[in-house]
């Protein structure tokens, strides 16, 4: 569910369905896919903001 969210562009949802995963089975997948997505969002490339 969490992918489908994710190629939507529902970042926020797919977050709450990978932590649901997450929840239920800690070994599941949706470990990665979580860090993964976490990762794309909390990309910071200096010089994209200081030209």
């Amino acid at each position: 569910m969490g992918n489908a969210y994710r190629k939507r562009g529902d970042f926020a949802q797919a977050l709450n369905c990978y932590l649901e995963a997450m929840a239920i089975n800690p070994d599941s997948p949706a470990v990665e896919a979580h860090q993964m997505l976490m990762n794309i969002i909390e990309f910071y490339h200096k010089d994209y903001y200081n030209p």
